[in-house]
């Protein structure tokens, strides 16, 4: 929780989720949905490494390709907590129900938790 971004501001999108990211051909062509962006902490971006990456190994080349320190990661698995337990929470049924009860049983499941 003492964890925090200690480099200078970056673009962050805010929202990247599976309906934000156009593909083409098997490869990422674009990005949309860049009403919740701002300039901060890039953890919160890193919430897809749960919600849509499988399995530590897609993790870990998700990890390797954004190329950011673990103190990043801790506070990304905490945006990624918080939007899980939210959503199991939430009475009313919500359409990424499936993926946020996915990605706490990923989260759940790669021991970081503490």
């Amino acid at each position: 929780m003492a964890s925090q971004w200690s480099a200078d501001p970056v673009w962050f999108h805010g929202d990247v989720a599976v309906g934000n990211l156009l593909v083409r051909d098997g490869r990422l062509a674009a990005v949309i949905d860049f009403g919740t962006c701002g300039t901060g902490d890039p953890a919160c971006d890193l919430v897809l490494a749960w919600t849509f990456c499988r399995g530590e190994e897609e993790r870990r080349v998700f990890a390797d390709a954004v190329g950011l320190d673990d103190e990043t990661w801790n506070r990304a698995r905490g945006w990624a907590l918080w939007k899980a337990l939210i959503t199991v929470v939430d009475p009313e049924p919500r359409p990424s129900l499936d993926v946020q009860r996915a990605a706490l049983e990923e989260l759940l499941a790669d021991g970081q938790l503490r």
